[in-house]
């Protein structure tokens, strides 16, 4: 640390840097910013201090005159300076960033990244969404991978979007997983009522006269496809109907997949009057594929979806559906990882959100035979 006694009309204090005469730095709105990224020089040189007192303001350290420190933030304001997260880690061991590892940034993920953002308002958290899965052939295990990236340097918690493995408790750092694709085990976890949700959506289709439905699932490895299919085989159970082995299809949560058994579902003779796809893309897809082969929806065929992305309101006709609440789990999930990071502690906590039917124009009585 450098420190002596300031020159005439100054305020030194202690960690204060020594100006070589008695001129005072220009106001901070005159100082040409230069090209690039302010750098702790650069709030220094402006700020007419030394890089030590500099660090000590940015990181809240005892040992600077209240005006020199208002200074240096001012300059720090006006240059746009962010310390490395990488040195303030090493140097606090904590950056105050909470990570939010998705797979890829679909309809889902960015449902979930919106209600996370608008809970982290005022927590004094900031957030780093990462991709962790694009333009990779080896999509299980993505989110180790990640982990190893970003915790313990980067980020002091961290949000899972439905991670491929289970998790030990323990990773170094908090973690809260969203829809894990292997259930409530592990870390803590939030997810919805897939189970209830699907047989809602099974017994509004049934409510409305169809009996012979067809059901996209998601994919096989997947708790959530697995709990879906099984609430839909329940209530058609439940309302003594015997579900059609041959209508029932795996589609993969994503309309690529779920293409051909779209086309295997409607182009059979003996179709069925409704199909109930385990989201909603896969859902809009059905629509789009209905509507290919000049079947009208509903008129010809109903359609019910599960999650009310914003796309399934927009679709034509606007899709009936189960809302999952994606920006509560997303607000629920970061509210789980600062409860952990504020009290020590990693408890095992599984919290799972109610599902609602949201009827749009998509679902009708099936055809007059």
């Amino acid at each position: 640390m450098h420190s002596g006694t300031g020159s005439p009309g100054s305020t030194a204090g202690p960690g204060d840097s020594v100006t070589s005469g008695p001129e005072t730095p220009a106001p901070f709105a005159t100082q040409e910013r230069a090209t690039g990224r302010a750098t702790i020089t650069d709030v220094a040189r402006v700020a007419g201090v030394s890089v030590a007192t500099v660090s000590k303001v940015v990181n809240g350290r005892y040992g600077v005159a209240a005006a020199t420190a208002e200074r240096v933030l001012g300059v720090v304001a006006d240059l746009g300076y962010e310390s490395s997260l990488v040195a303030r880690s090493l140097r606090r061991r904590q950056t105050n960033v909470i990570g939010v590892l998705v797979a890829e940034f679909e309809p889902f993920s960015t449902e979930l990244l919106k209600g996370i953002s608008a809970a982290i308002n005022g927590t004094g958290y900031e957030l780093l969404a990462y991709c962790g899965d694009a333009g990779r052939s080896d999509h299980v295990g993505w989110e180790r991978r990640s982990l190893s990236r970003l915790a313990g340097t980067l980020i002091d918690g961290v949000v899972i979007v439905t991670p491929t493995l289970a998790l030990p408790v323990h990773e170094g750092v908090p973690i809260v997983a969203i829809d894990p694709h292997t259930g409530p085990t592990g870390p803590a976890t939030v997810d919805s009522d897939n189970l209830g949700g699907a047989r809602t959506a099974t017994e509004h289709l049934i409510a409305l006269g169809h009996t012979r439905i067809g059901y996209l699932g998601g994919r096989a490895d997947l708790e959530s496809a697995r709990l879906r299919e099984l609430g839909f085989v329940e209530a058609m159970t439940a309302a003594g109907l015997t579900p059609d082995p041959t209508l029932v299809l795996e589609g993969g949560y994503r309309p690529d997949r779920s293409d051909r058994p779209t086309h295997d579902l409607l182009e059979r003779a003996d179709r069925p009057t409704a199909v109930f796809a385990a989201n909603d893309l896969s859902a809009i897809h059905v629509i789009e594929v209905a509507q290919e082969l000049g079947l009208r929806v509903p008129e010809d065929l109903s359609v019910i979806g599960f999650d009310n992305i914003p796309e399934a309101a927009a679709s034509t006709p606007p899709l009936t559906t189960i809302a999952q609440s994606l920006h509560e789990m997303g607000a629920e999930a970061l509210r789980m990882v600062i409860a952990m990071l504020e009290s020590g502690t990693t408890a095992s906590k599984h919290t799972r959100l109610p599902t609602r039917l949201v009827e749009r124009a998509s679902t009708a009585p099936p055809p007059a035979a």
